[in-house]
């Protein structure tokens, strides 16, 4: 005998089950592409961060092929490009970001720093100046500081570079960059007080340290600023006050120091080496 309800209840659950099955596939498959979605973005921002810079544009010149309409690919083709130094190559794609519907603010602050270091400082400041005023940023600011000091507007250079430092909270390259602005303009007190600013809050800044020296040197001061340094730096640091010594006309203050950066490097220093060689032909090659 058949039992008709029972039937239909067993194929009802039949479908229900076959529902349930498909609706549980389509969760795993979206699980799965979040999952690679997720991926895909940490890997990217640990290419651009840590990644080998040639490595990195494959890798986003790749993805930008698979999606080409992919701001976050474009951004990240183009930083890139800035981190290997193809900078050239890497402003056509900027321009394409800011020209992408959801292109922000900041992409147009970058492609204006794509522009400083291709030494077309007043594309930069046409790229800036397009930026709204309401995008205050600490990359604004900085680029803004260094296009006033290329134009020599030292109190437009000083007003952003002073708005820079208050928006980070790792100024070193600021200060680093200030000081070397005060020490083009022939003021050596006030940029060694900046070297000095940027290494209390970057012990470990070279470039900082060396521009200290040059500061130093400029004052008529070829003692070692009293910083944290290793015995190359040191070597190094002896080599860069030496040649401000000689190019000052002190010639015998420099090659003191000379002997002393030769003297002090682990290793054998050829720059200074083939500086005290030069000196002792004059000069000619200083």
């Amino acid at each position: 005998m058949r039992h008709p309800n029972l039937i239909a209840l067993l194929a009802g659950s039949v479908v229900f089950l076959s529902a349930c099955e498909e609706s549980s596939q389509a969760s795993v498959s979206r699980a799965i592409d979040d999952v690679a979605a997720v991926d895909e973005k940490n890997l990217g921002e640990l290419m651009l961060v840590a990644g080998d810079p040639d490595e990195a544009v494959t890798y986003f010149s790749t993805r930008l092929e698979e999606r080409p309409d992919s701001i976050g690919n474009m951004r990240g083709l183009a930083r890139s490009l800035v981190r290997a130094g193809r900078v050239t190559e890497a402003i056509p794609v900027w321009r394409r970001v800011t020209q992408h519907p959801e292109g922000e603010p900041d992409d147009a602050v970058m492609l204006a720093d794509a522009h400083i270091r291709s030494n077309d400082w007043a594309e930069a400041e046409t790229t800036l100046n397009a930026v709204p005023p309401t995008h205050e940023t600490f990359d604004r600011y900085r680029l803004e500081a260094m296009i006033a000091d290329s134009k020599e507007d030292w109190s437009r250079a000083d007003h952003f570079y002073e708005t820079a430092v208050g928006l980070t909270t790792r100024p070193a390259g600021v200060f680093n960059n200030w000081g070397y602005s005060k020490l083009t303009r022939n003021e050596p007190r006030e940029a060694e007080r900046l070297f000095n600013q940027a290494l209390q809050h970057d012990p470990e800044l070279f470039t900082a340290k060396n521009n200290l020296a040059l500061a130093r040197a400029a004052q008529g001061n070829y003692s070692l600023p009293m910083v944290r340094m290793s015995q190359p730096e040191r070597a190094q640091l002896l080599y860069t006050m030496a040649i401000a010594a000689i190019r000052k006309g002190d010639t015998h203050v420099g090659r003191t120091l000379l002997e002393d950066a030769i003297e002090t490097h682990p290793r054998h220093y050829e720059e200074a080496v083939r500086a005290m060689r030069a000196l002792d032909g004059e000069g000619r090659s200083l």
